[in-house]
């Protein structure tokens, strides 16, 4: 069985991964070069994900799409499993979004030049200052009514469990007074774990649980600030660790 998987994978399904790669990059550079960043942003790579699911055999599922409202903004925030992590929510999300991403991935030849032409907001963790401009960046991507998305903690498992969280994502939500929404993510950590090359095909599961709202939360100092910050991580680590598989859970 590993030896037909290896065989489909090289025959199969890396040329048409690459092929719908350079493709959908392409698409995606000219149309917003052209002027058309809100729809060639989001539809190519969406479709380009769920072209990427299918060839690699692995059945999705969805829940609680129905817990978002159109037109408005979000910070998404999910579990970390693996690289498919991506191609799960870019295309079954539904939802425009843009990308926080590592500064790595700028230099993957056509995908890193798409990415920033579609407005998507790299990482850049060499200084405070320059952390700081990175937020900035995607706060003022927000004002213009779209939504974020990131994995708060920062890579890739490499156990299927949750990790620490990091702050910024919780810091952006409150400046903007915008909803977080917790994304599940189960099964893309035995499609392809942390330091394999090999596909495995492996059903996955989407699972997007209700809004946390922060129009309301108001720190009178520093301490208060950090406490508020802490609660909604904690309540929205919760939410994502509810929705694991048992295998994944850490509890």
């Amino acid at each position: 069985m590993r030896f037909l998987i290896l065989s489909y994978q090289i025959i199969v399904w890396l040329p048409l991964f690459l092929l719908a790669t350079i493709t959908t990059a392409l698409i995606v550079s000219i149309g917003c070069l052209l002027g058309g960043e809100r729809i060639f942003s989001f539809y190519p790579g969406m479709w380009w994900s769920k072209f990427t699911c299918f060839i690699s055999l692995c059945p999705i599922k969805v829940k609680g799409r129905n817990n978002l409202k159109k037109n408005q903004s979000y910070i998404f925030i999910a579990n970390h499993q693996g690289i498919f992590d991506i191609f799960l929510i870019y295309g079954f999300l539904h939802i425009p979004i843009k990308w926080i991403m590592k500064q790595s991935l700028r230099k993957i030849p056509f995908v890193g030049k798409a990415c920033e032409d579609a407005g998507f907001i790299f990482v850049d963790n060499s200084s405070p200052q320059a952390a700081a401009r990175t937020i900035q960046k995607a706060e003022e991507k927000l004002k213009n009514g779209v939504s974020v998305a990131l994995f708060p903690e920062g890579s890739r498992t490499s156990t299927g469990k949750l990790a620490k969280f990091k702050k910024g994502a919780f810091q952006m939500a409150v400046n903007l007074k915008l909803p977080i929404v917790p994304v599940t993510i189960n099964g893309s950590f035995d499609v392809m774990k942390r330091g394999s090359v090999l596909l495995t095909p492996h059903k996955m599961e989407l699972i997007i649980h209700n809004p946390i709202e922060t129009k309301d939360i108001v720190s009178e100092n520093l301490r208060e600030a950090a406490e508020n910050i802490k609660k909604l991580s904690d309540v929205s680590k919760e939410k994502i660790e509810h929705g694991l598989w048992e295998r994944y859970n850490s509890s």
